[in-house]
Formats: structure tokens, sequence, C-alpha cells
């Protein structure tokens, strides 16, 4: 629910490049997230006990993407060497496999009554996240003049660099 407010709230001028604006809803969504589980962590034993329990449960070995700051989604983490360079030794994916675990074995189940406490308390998280999103994205609109000015004053310019230089580059149709 409060992806819609994120999004909302996030919008710039008309023309503002879908980069710009996934970026800066990217981040406020793991601002938000991080709230949340600050405070399952610290308020909802039940949640934050299954929660990591499933982490536990669940154990990939090593992962050569994880905790990475929001700048490095989705980048290669083993690049092709350059060419006339010598390949790598090792590379991160492939030291990631060789550290596999064991599948995991099935959790055992939970009971009514810890059913209905979960329930209870992803309630409290829900709300928490609600709120959350809410601040962060009043936090954002009285933000919104500096962010324009900084998207037109940083990015634009960028943009119009590249535009200028595949203008040149492109031969004109004949």
């Amino acid at each position: 629910m409060y992806g819609i407010s994120v999004s909302r709230s996030s919008r710039h001028a008309p023309g503002t490049p879908h980069q710009v604006t996934h970026a800066l809803v990217s981040r406020m969504q793991r601002i938000i997230d991080r709230w949340v589980e600050e405070y399952t962590a610290t308020s909802l034993p039940a949640l934050h006990a299954e929660l990591t329990g499933e982490e536990l449960w669940k154990a990939k070995g090593y992962d050569p993407v994880a905790g990475l700051e929001p700048e490095y989604d989705g980048l290669d983490p083993d690049p092709e060497p350059d060419e006339g360079e010598q390949p790598f030794l090792f590379t991160l994916s492939g030291l990631a496999e060789e550290v596999k675990p064991e599948p995991p074995l099935p959790r055992p189940p939970l009971s009514a009554e810890e059913k209905q406490q979960l329930r209870h308390e992803i309630q409290l998280a829900d709300a928490c996240a609600e709120n959350a999103g809410a601040e962060v994205c009043f936090a954002l609109v009285e933000h919104r003049p500096r962010i324009v000015s900084a998207v037109h004053r940083f990015v634009d310019p960028q943009i119009q660099t590249i535009i200028d230089d595949l203008s040149r580059s492109l031969e004109p149709p004949q």
C-alpha cells in the first residue's frame, strides 16, 4: 500500500527520467524497510523470531551481491576481463557455488496460538510500514523543490550531453 504513496510523492516535473524516479523510489523503500525491520526487531518478538529463523533455516551461504549499497544494484559482480587481459583466477559467483549449503529440512509446523500471534504482529508491522511510508512521503514533499532543482542541475545536462553525442555520431538516412 505504501508503494503507491511513495510513487506519487516522488513524482517530479514532467519529463523526469525514469531512472531518476526509480532510484529515488528504491531508496525510499529501503528507508521504510529498514524502519520496519528495526520496529520488528524491537517490538514484535514472534515475527522477528519467525523471520530470523526463516533466514537461518534457508541460509544460502555466500552471496557476492548481498549487502551492497543501492548504487551497485544490478551490476555484475564478475565482469569479463578486458580484451588482452588475463582471465580471473576465480570469480565471486564461483566462490558462492563452492560454499553452497545442503538443502534445508522442512520447518516444524506452528501451533494455532503461534499463528494467531504472528497474524497480529504482521498487522502491526503493516501499520508501521504505512506510517513510515507516510512520514517519508511528507519529508519528500518538503524537499521537492530541492530535488527538482538537483535534477535540472545535474541530470538534465548529462542527458543533453548524451543526446548531443548520439546526434553527432548518427548518420542521416539516405
